[in-house]
């Protein structure tokens, strides 16, 4: 049940947008298993001013494309299997809509089952 957030520069078109959420989710469902029908995620938009990021850090060359995704997910996957989704996810994205390695940022957070409610008031995996 992961739910991911991304955040990206204004002015990418309406398809570009909703590229990334497709290509997004056939990774988690790829490398984590997520149903076809478990599609939680939201993405902002922000203006230059508000979006900053290190242009090399580590040695990666970033550009204003850089695509920041925070996914939440249980606490339930092997080291493999994070990184085989990160490897999924920038492939499916260099593939559609075409970004670059380079400007996709990846930061996962692992949660305990307990710590979801996916409606009604219940703890649904708990």
């Amino acid at each position: 049940m992961p739910l991911t957030h991304i955040t990206l520069r204004t002015g990418k078109t309406e398809a570009y947008r909703q590229a990334i959420f497709d290509s997004l989710h056939q990774a988690m469902h790829t490398c984590f298993d997520v149903p076809a029908d478990n599609q939680f995620a939201t993405m902002t938009e922000c203006d230059a001013v508000h979006f900053r990021y290190s242009a090399s850090y580590l040695g990666v060359e970033r550009s204003d494309d850089l695509v920041i995704i925070q996914i939440t997910a249980n606490n339930t996957r092997s080291v493999a299997q994070k990184k085989a989704l990160y490897r999924q996810i920038v492939e499916q994205l260099g593939h559609s809509p075409g970004i670059r390695p380079a400007d996709v940022f990846i930061n996962l957070l692992e949660v305990d089952r307990a710590n979801w409610s996916l409606g009604q008031g219940e703890a649904q995996y708990a």
